[in-house]
């Protein structure tokens, strides 16, 4: 079987006390990224946007 790469990459990870942790993943595919944040019991995940409210796009990380 043939391996696949993984589509999401963590660029940046810091714990913020408690367990909990934030991340900032990139879509290998379309190069937006996004903030991950979660402290154990649940979390969230929303796009980072630029300052006319688009999508961050990295491609280049």
């Amino acid at each position: 079987m043939a391996r696949r790469d993984k589509r999401f990459q963590k660029i940046h990870s810091e714990g913020i006390g408690f367990g909990g942790r934030i991340e900032i993943l990139r879509d290998s595919r379309t190069g937006v990224c996004y903030l991950w944040r979660n402290d154990g019991t649940g979390g969230g995940l929303t796009p980072l946007l630029d300052a006319q409210g688009r999508p961050l796009q990295e491609h280049g990380l």
